[in-house]
């Protein structure tokens, strides 16, 4: 068995002047902070290991088919009825290479996918074969699956396109 005895500390002596704005110190000696409300940045639409899949993606069919394929997520210009396709063409023009280049271009908002295709790449990607991606994003962007949809299509886009024949 132990002996002793209890031992209350005083209240402590605060100096209040030196406390950060927004603090004050109740009758019971406790601090009570306020402290300023950040807004919550909004949320990405990628986790970090979904952009790497897509990061992926865009590098194996880039390399594989030689063309520079890029992909833009968000809205495609404003009003009322905005000229989407317009608005992918004029991206896609300030890509470097535009002949050897493949923008795919959502807008998840305006529920709209362009794929715009430079003149070389148009040669390698047939109309026919484009439709079939757009069919094959559009299905995967309705069950939710968008970095899914996008890693697949440019698997699709790159296998369609080939590798370039150059004559000899």
């Amino acid at each position: 068995m132990a002996a002793g005895e209890v031992v209350k500390a005083g209240p402590a002596v605060i100096d209040e002047s030196q406390l950060p704005e927004g603090t004050v110190v109740t009758n019971t000696g406790r601090l009570s902070i306020a402290r300023p409300y950040e807004e919550a940045t909004p949320p990405l639409p990628f986790t970090p290991v979904q952009l790497s899949r897509l990061d992926e993606a865009l590098t194996l069919a880039s390399r594989a088919a030689k063309l520079a394929f890029s992909v833009y997520l968000g809205p495609l210009g404003d009003g009322a009825t905005p000229d989407t396709r317009a608005e992918a063409e004029r991206m896609h023009a300030t890509s470097g290479d535009v002949s050897n280049s493949v923008l795919i271009a959502v807008s998840p908002g305006q529920r709209v996918v362009e794929l715009v295709t430079g003149e070389e790449a148009s040669r390698r990607l047939p109309d026919r074969g484009l439709k079939l991606v757009v069919m094959a994003l559009v299905a995967s962007f309705k069950e939710g699956d968008l970095v899914g949809g996008l890693v697949s299509g440019l698997r699709m886009l790159a296998d369609q396109a080939g590798t370039p024949v150059h004559p000899s």
